[in-house]
């Protein structure tokens, strides 16, 4: 599988194996939400499903939780096939996007409701709500009702209420996706050291990047059903796979064309631009080549063969607080982000006026290059 990374410490508490699942289209025909499907999670890991909406992840969450059966392929967990298995009798929990609590209960009751499911004994179960609470910080609001609580407050309590079974896998559908932004920052950092502490392992649904680097041991990346690669958030951001996990992960400029080693070696696109890159790629190869933000700056003075230069124009100059970017466009029309560095070549782009010509530079080594599928890549 590409980009998988290093094999992760620990047996694999859930696997998923050639899974398939296909709907019927209100149109007609069938919709494959996923195709050959195929991952582990391993203890104590926090694992991320990122993708567009349709691209399966939440399909994926369901097959696992039993709360869809796969047409084809298998879930295990902990090594036993779940296949027949009803979603009551797996060894796992979900916490829903909504939350799912009863109205009508209070927060102690909505968090022992497991417990008393199953038969727990009164005492015990008093003494695990308890500790679930102190876990998620809410002690004190033992006897609210969900209306009494703010949002963040009724994440916390679908986080206990998951929790208190001692799952051996906490299923996470976009819980915070409700929350506002300052919110749903303060209980990214508090989900992942909950995580930890708990030492559960999380597989977590989302679409956003950042909350998906932010949080995780490693992330799957799906796109119309399958894996586009699976890695750390560092390979992902750095080392994309495919055009794909390229565009969806961070911001960047991709340039794709054919190599040219000449004197030196360059990417030569088909509108005519000619980027240097890396001496180690063979002519002729066919790639594509990611330049993120950061990679950018002012040219040095003099010409310096370690870096690639692009002419552009200043469009635009954005305030993000602690960064600042510049949007610019080059001579070919494309347009390109660009966040300085603090030395004297930063320091020149930063006093340009919209609409002033600027000079981009590089080094030539560090865009990541992706092969194109179509050259056996």
């Amino acid at each position: 599988m590409p980009g998988a990374g290093p094999p992760v410490s620990g047996g694999p508490v859930a696997e998923v194996v050639h899974a398939v699942k296909q709907f019927t289209a209100p149109e007609g025909g069938t919709v494959t939400a996923l195709d050959e499907v195929s991952l582990a999670v391993h203890a104590g890991e926090f694992v991320t499903l990122l993708g567009p909406s349709g691209c399966g992840k939440t399909t994926l969450l369901r097959c696992i939780s039993g709360f869809e059966d796969l047409d084809s392929g298998e879930v295990r967990i902990d090594g036993t096939s779940m296949t027949g298995v009803p979603a009551q009798h797996r060894p796992v929990n979900t916490v829903f996007q909504t939350y799912a609590l009863f109205p009508h209960l209070r927060v102690e009751a909505n968090v022992a409701y497991g417990l008393e499911v199953t038969g727990v004994p009164r005492r015990e179960r008093a003494e695990r709500v308890a500790r679930a609470l102190e876990q998620v910080g809410l002690q004190g609001l033992e006897r609210r009702k969900p209306d009494q609580l703010s949002g963040g407050q009724r994440q916390r309590v679908a986080l206990a209420r998951a929790i208190i079974n001692r799952p051996k896998l906490l299923l996470l559908d976009e819980p915070l996706s409700a929350l506002d932004r300052n919110l749903r920052h303060s209980m990214q950092l508090e989900l992942k050291i909950l995580q930890h502490g708990l030492g559960i392992c999380f597989l977590f649904v989302t679409h956003d990047q950042e909350e998906a680097l932010t949080m995780s041991d490693r992330i799957v990346v799906l796109n119309h059903g399958r894996i586009e690669q699976i890695g750390t958030p560092e390979q992902l951001y750095h080392t994309p796979a495919t055009r794909f996990v390229a565009e969806f992960i961070g911001d960047g400029a991709l340039f794709t064309g054919s190599v040219d080693v000449g004197p030196e070696p360059v990417l030569v696109t088909g509108d005519g631009l000619r980027l240097p890159i890396r001496d180690d790629v063979p002519a002729g190869r066919r790639l594509t080549m990611l330049l993120r933000p950061e990679q950018l700056d002012g040219a040095p003075v003099s010409d310096d063969p370690a870096f690639g230069v692009l002419e552009a124009s200043l469009e635009q100059s954005v305030f993000y607080g602690a960064t600042r970017q510049l949007v610019c466009r080059l001579a070919n029309g494309a347009s390109i982000t660009v966040t300085p560095g603090s030395g004297a070549d930063g320091d020149r782009l930063y006093r340009a006026e919209p609409g002033d010509a600027l000079r981009l530079a590089y080094r030539r080594a560090d865009p990541h290059l992706i092969q194109e599928a179509s050259d056996g890549g």
